[in-house]
């Protein structure tokens, strides 16, 4: 039998799972990030973690093809960042370093790019090789699988879905430093800005017109029909498709996957997207199919794996 372990680092925990080659996953667990002094911790602790879990099972070294890791950051060919700020790192050789503690093998990518391989291998893709991955979380991130790999891109940065511009006239700065990314109005506070935007023009009567809202709140009050709460969800619905249609019509996926914590919502938010995307979609990616992901928080640990496979 042949093993590989899947490696998802993120700002409060890192997620680790022992696969066999063909998908099967045999354990999960999980340790904490420890951010502090740039981070020195993480990679250590990781390979702790493997070494550990190898003693544990009992696993002989050739039966290990391989070490996936999924890192908040763009990551260059040779598996390497120029920083990643939510885990502490600046620059950072992450294959060099991991390789050089356990003498395994180590493949590297943007978690981002891993979750949709993850989505791809064992996901709401199984079966397709031409996908893009969408999250909606507190920014929208993305992941772009053309013949069953990543676009990684010349500079690390390619599948970067919540900076595409949607709106030119957008006077508030993203995260980014730029203006009128889609992550300013389909990422979860983003739909908290619509909101808020929405009632200083508008003075509807609705139990979203309150001091304090969530995305999931504003999801459930349409559901529950209200009106106000439909149209920022149409208006949300309307930036998210922009860019699906534009993107479709550059990469003609078969399939686009939509995670993240704003996915929770389920279909409304797909009957929305939907309703857009296939209105304003290029005939040729009329057949274009638009799905929830399924793997959840383990998405990145699969598409790590399935990295170094």
């Amino acid at each position: 039998m042949k093993y590989c372990f899947g490696v998802d680092v993120g700002g409060t925990t890192v997620k680790l799972g022992l696969f066999t080659v063909e998908g099967e996953l045999l354990d999960k667990w999980e340790i904490k990030t420890y951010t502090e002094n740039e981070g020195e911790r993480i990679l250590p602790d990781v390979t702790k973690a493997i070494k550990e879990k190898i003693a544990e099972k009992k696993l002989a070294t050739d039966e290990i093809c391989g070490i996936g890791v999924g890192v908040p950051a763009p990551v260059d060919k040779n598996g390497a960042i120029e920083r990643a700020a939510n885990v502490g790192w600046k620059a950072k050789e992450i294959k060099k370093e991991l390789e050089e503690l356990t003498g395994y093998p180590y493949v590297i990518g943007n978690d981002a790019n891993v979750a949709a391989l993850g989505e791809m291998w064992k996901g709401a893709g199984e079966g397709e090789k031409d996908l893009i991955m969408v999250t909606l979380g507190t920014g929208v991130g993305g992941g772009i699988i053309i013949d069953g790999h990543p676009v990684v891109g010349a500079h690390g940065a390619g599948g970067e879905i919540g900076h595409i511009t949607v709106r030119n006239d957008e006077t508030e700065t993203c995260g980014c430093g730029r203006k009128g990314c889609l992550e300013q109005y389909a990422s979860a506070t983003g739909l908290v800005r619509l909101t808020k935007r929405y009632f200083e023009k508008n003075a509807k009567n609705s139990i979203l017109n309150k001091k304090e809202i969530t995305a999931k709140e504003v999801f459930d009050a349409a559901k529950a029909g209200d009106e106000a709460a439909l149209e920022i969800t149409e208006e949300f619905g309307a930036y998210l498709g922009q860019a699906l249609v534009n993107l479709a019509a550059t990469v003609d996926p078969a399939v686009f996957v939509i995670g993240g914590g704003v996915s929770k919502a389920g279909n409304i938010l797909l009957d929305i997207v939907r309703k857009y995307f296939y209105d304003h979609a290029f005939y040729g990616n009329q057949k274009t199919k638009i799905l929830l992901a399924t793997l959840g928080n383990d998405a990145g640990i699969y598409g790590a794996a399935k990295q170094v496979l």
